[in-house]
């Protein structure tokens, strides 16, 4: 788990942090398997056992003030009694410490699902769009081929495809079969029948290492819809054929329903790569791709916005969440396909968003093999707690909130670089003195991960997956960090990269509403700084006196900071704060958002 804060130094009071001007927070990668020094945790098991404060619910840790029959909580300071086993545990005997008085940063297995056979292996699932080209198509069929290789053995694998049908196959048998279903045009979601019925999950999930064959077979079998099938299933009455039919909204709606009837028996994480051509645009979840929602509503010739048409894929997202599902979208379009109101499935669910302008210059088939290639881990929960004198002010990154406990945030996939960055702010009335306590933050991040246990070579067919192992650890980290009532150290210890991380979620936040008047805010933001690290530069080298002084741009006597006007400028003139929509793809715009996030 990698910690590193904007300001390595924390301000003592709102006053100097409200001078200074540098965004105060950090940026956290979870899943890293050190820390920001290379630093490995302190592993051990009986995660369980970790005390935990009775008043803000924080874990016991190397920072915490231990007596013999209580402790001290780091963060909110309350004192907490000690059971009899803890006090015994955490007696100091030498070499036998428990991993949690060894380091701050600690890795623990949860009890009760070590040893358990990964019956309930991690599932993926392709969603192919077949109302495409063959250019599409055998671009699809290569980057899944690299997903098969990257893929660990004991993983089952779906295919299904969507046009103005959805289509199942199986491909368990001694040849690839699909079953198809018709999409109404009138459809809220619902089919006339369930998946279920028509094929049962078991048959639908095959097991990569016996299966990788017959999935390739069945990929080969995949056509782009024709035009006679468009015709017979165009709408009555209407005066032209329909040429791209994409049942998009109502293919994810059934499958994720499809999967979450077997969450936590059939599989612990489902994985679905929804590969589109074009827009959504039949049964539920179709959008409007006409000029006015191209454009979004206008605020004056040249301030362009991007709205929401439909809360259907953020219901869909949610859904997604609670069957365990992530959704990565791949885009290879440069067709308006509105990836605004799609990008909530990603990004609230764990997954990527990519867009390929074309299929001739598409790096997809390496894309998706490195994304697979990394470690992962799933299932995660994560909660950032603040001792008492500052709070999270915001969080960034790609997470679902917890609808009941605030700051706490569900990812159903996070790999080895999914970063989520919080920006803190003091509370009311308070400062750090030299009478209080040295400020706190502690990460709490609970993950199951997919353990190999032992070679698999002698186990063909599905019995290989009873060589892998379901781990559901917990990983804390617990960071005390210094305090200055000077600018000047301040401006020493920022770190301009995660200013940087910190600086564009909120510019991505505030582009949402006004792209011009985020545009300004950005520029008068670097003015202040310029004018308030000259204040402090003059007050160190005069002594506050009032002789003539040469403004510098250039930060040149703090190399910390000299990095931030690049930075401003590169993101002034980036797409995201481009106030005309001229030569702007409104899509390219939301995928830079998607990928900066």
């Amino acid at each position: 788990m990698a910690v590193r804060a904007s300001l390595a130094c924390f301000p003592s009071d709102p006053a100097l942090h409200e001078a200074c001007i540098i965004p105060w927070g950090v940026a956290v990668t979870p899943f890293s398997a050190t820390d920001e020094r290379g630093s490995k945790p302190a592993t051990g098991a009986e995660g369980h056992l970790l005390p935990r404060c009775q008043s803000c619910f924080a874990y016991f840790s190397l920072l915490c003030p231990l007596d013999r029959w209580s402790w001290n909580c780091a963060v909110c300071g309350a004192e907490n009694d000690l059971p009899a086993d803890a006090a015994a545990r955490y007696a100091r005997d030498g070499g036998h410490d428990s991993p949690e008085m060894r380091s701050a940063f600690v890795d623990l297995l949860l009890p009760g699902e070590e040893g358990e056979a990964a019956a309930p292996m991690p599932v993926y699932v392709a969603a192919i769009d077949l109302s495409s080209s063959e250019e599409f198509l055998e671009l699809i069929k290569s980057a899944l081929q690299a997903a098969l290789e990257a893929l660990s053995p004991g993983s089952l694998f779906g295919l299904l495809t969507f046009s103005s049908k959805i289509g199942l196959y199986d491909v368990q048998g001694p040849i690839p079969i699909v079953k198809n279903v018709f999409i109404p045009p009138d459809s809220d979601g619902a089919l006339q029948v369930d998946l279920e019925d028509i094929m049962p999950l078991c048959s639908f999930l095959a097991p990569i290492d016996s299966c990788k064959d017959r999935i390739t077979e069945a990929l080969e079998t995949i056509k782009p819809m024709s035009s006679w099938e468009v015709a017979a299933n165009a709408h009555e009455g209407q005066d032209h054929v329909l040429h791209h039919v994409r049942g998009f909204g109502v293919a994810l709606d059934v499958l994720i329903n499809y999967l979450s009837s077997e969450y936590g028996n059939a599989f612990e994480l489902a994985r679905i790569f929804a590969f589109l051509s074009g827009p959504p645009n039949y049964g539920a979840g179709q959008l409007d791709i006409s000029e006015d929602q191209n454009a979004g509503k206008a605020r004056g010739a040249d301030h362009v916005l991007l709205q929401e048409q439909t809360s259907f894929y953020k219901n869909l997202a949610t859904s997604a969440v609670q069957a365990g599902v992530c959704v990565d979208l791949f885009a290879i379009t440069n067709e308006y396909t509105d990836l605004t109101n799609l990008k909530v499935l990603s990004v609230e669910s764990g997954g990527s968003l990519f867009l390929y302008s074309s299929t001739d210059e598409s790096t997809l088939p390496q894309d998706i093999y490195k994304m697979l290639s990394r470690p992962y881990a799933f299932g995660c929960v994560m909660r950032l707690r603040t001792s008492s004198q500052f709070k999270i002010a915001d969080s960034y990154g790609h997470f679902f909130p917890d609808p009941q406990y605030m700051h706490v945030q569900h990812i159903n996939c996070c790999d080895s670089f999914a970063t989520y960055s919080y920006d803190f702010e003091f509370e009311k009335d308070s400062q750090f003195s030299r009478k209080s306590s040295p400020p706190i933050i502690q990460i709490a991040f609970k993950y199951t991960v997919l353990v190999h246990n032992g070679d698999t070579s002698d186990f063909p067919n599905s019995g290989s997956r009873s060589k892998y192992l379901l781990e559901r650890r917990l990983r804390v980290r617990t960071i005390q960090y210094n305090t200055t009532a000077n600018i000047w150290d301040l401006y020493d210890f920022v770190d301009p990269d995660v200013v940087l991380t910190i600086l564009v979620h909120q510019v991505i936040l505030a582009s949402l509403s006004d792209e011009l008047e985020t545009r300004l805010w950005l520029q008068d933001w670097l003015v202040v700084v310029i004018a308030q690290y000259n204040k402090a530069y003059k007050n160190v080298t005069s002594g506050g006196g009032t002789e003539t002084y040469n403004i510098d741009v250039n930060f040149s006597h703090c190399s910390q900071l000299q990095p931030l006007s690049r930075f401003v400028f590169a993101i002034l003139l980036s797409p995201l704060l481009q106030v005309s929509s001229e030569g702007i793809h409104p899509d390219y715009v939301t995928y830079l958002q998607c990928l900066l996030r």
